[in-house]
């Protein structure tokens, strides 16, 4: 299926690793201009070589998008990339840095959580959504969590930020009504990015299996996860979605946020 994204321009935040890389090459496959976002040059650059192997076109914005200046400095470096934005993934974040209990949490924690998985975003939207809306033409796609709509207690300020997140890309959809810029959401369930990989290397040496990562990922799947689909995502699952989100296909869709979990939510 061609998605139609040949000419256009995606900013992908957090794409040098994990869910976002994927994102990143995935929009340049279909042949959209990718700007890489991170905080280290090398796995930027990383990310860049693959996508310009494959034949993609990809440039490289750094910088911490946690504050206005931060973000004013990304913004810049993108500015002297592209001459403009149609595609604004706003895929980077962070979990708790406490790991701790609910009460544990700090208010420093609180507040790291939200300037990373709430504010990151508003701070580009502010700053790119009025030249889409001008030209009649834009995608805002937010990468969530289910952890936004099914809080785990010990990671409080990171799920309660993402549902920010939720509230946010509705909110946003309703402003942008009838100007051509679509806003919609996704959230990923467990995906085996490096972050979990680690979390199976924990539970394997804290079960005595030693480096038995097939036993860790099933007994994380039988006992925490309590999916219905019998595998852990993959980084690719989210950005095939994204990348139909992204195209001029849907068009018709807008204020949705859709759960990639692998059937690991119990609610509507």
């Amino acid at each position: 299926m061609d998605l139609q994204l040949e000419g256009r321009v995606a900013l992908v935040t957090g794409s040098t690793a994990g869910i976002g890389a994927a994102i990143a090459e995935g929009l340049a496959r279909e042949g959209a201009t990718v700007v890489v976002h991170g905080r280290s040059e090398e796995r930027a650059a990383a990310v860049v070589e693959r996508i310009r192997r494959a034949g993609g076109t990809a440039h490289v914005a750094l910088g911490d998008l946690r504050d206005d200046a931060g973000a004013k400095a990304v913004l810049d470096r993108v500015r002297a990339a592209v001459e403009r934005v149609d595609v604004l993934v706003n895929n980077v974040g962070g979990s708790d840095t406490s790991k701790g209990s609910w009460l544990d949490t700090t208010l420093a924690e609180w507040s790291e959580a939200y300037d990373a998985n709430t504010l990151a975003a508003v701070r580009l939207v502010r700053a790119l959504v009025p030249a889409m809306r001008a030209r009649g033409w834009g995608r805002v796609i937010q990468i969530s969590s289910r952890n936004a709509i099914s809080p785990y207690a010990n990671m409080p300020a990171y799920g309660a930020a993402k549902a920010a997140l939720n509230n946010m890309t509705l909110s946003l959809s309703k402003e942008l009504a009838f100007t051509g810029v679509t806003v919609n959401g996704v959230m990923p369930g467990l995906i085996e990015t490096d972050q979990v990989t680690q979390f199976l290397r924990d539970i394997a040496a804290r079960e005595g299996w030693g480096d038995d990562l097939a036993r860790a990922r099933e007994h994380l799947l039988t006992n925490v996860a309590r999916q219905t689909v019998r595998r852990l995502g993959r980084p690719e699952d989210i950005a095939a979605y994204v990348c139909y989100v992204a195209s001029p296909l849907s068009d018709f869709m807008t204020g949705s946020i859709v759960r990639i979990d692998g059937g690991s939510t119990p609610t509507l």
